[in-house]
């Protein structure tokens, strides 16, 4: 009897708060979808206007400003990708280095967390390898590009920018393609 109640109790608590993607927080998709690039912003040390100079175009697998629609598996593809990358780029020792720690522990738990449940739907390249090629050359971009400015303050901050408004693209492209999957 009692094993039961404690069953029911810990279904609850679960089903609550504690088992949330948010750690305390009722899941919210909403959220989900802006806490990344709320995450990426908070990071923020350098004005970016301050770094205007060192901007570069790293070429996002996909054009900015096109309505892109894709089949789920490929969105879903592209996004666990995407986020794998950020998490890898983010948790380099330059990144360490570079940023506050409780904001990029905060950002690289929330990836981690977003990433864990994606490893069931698509094992890395085996799934789309078409996406998984495109998305890692675009890293590779990021990457050679820090490499060659060692790294700055500015250098890093342009990468944070990129991967905000990036973030932001994989949401909108994750988005469109439940919503197309639906109807």
């Amino acid at each position: 009897m009692v094993q039961t109640y404690l069953l029911m109790a810990g279904l609850m608590l679960c089903s609550n708060l504690v088992c949330s993607p948010g750690w305390g927080r009722p899941w919210d998709p909403d959220l989900e979808n802006r806490e990344i690039p709320l995450l990426l912003r908070q990071l923020q040390r350098v004005p970016s206007q301050n770094c205007l100079k060192d901007r570069t175009d790293f070429k996002f697998p996909w054009k900015r400003g096109k309505s892109i629609q894709i089949p789920m598996r490929e969105a879903t593809c592209f996004y666990h990708e995407m986020l794998g990358h950020i998490f890898n780029l983010f948790g380099t020792e330059e990144s360490q280095a570079a940023w506050d720690h409780s904001p990029l522990d905060e950002l690289l738990s929330s990836l981690y967390l977003r990433l864990d449940p994606l490893e069931l739907a698509c094992v890395h390249d085996l799934c789309c390898p078409s996406v998984a090629i495109e998305v890692r050359k675009y890293f590779q971009r990021i990457t050679s590009y820090l490499k060659e400015k060692k790294y700055s303050a500015c250098a890093w901050e342009v990468v944070r920018v990129e991967a905000e408004v990036s973030s932001f693209i994989i949401n909108d492209i994750k988005a469109k393609s439940a919503s197309k999957e639906e109807s």
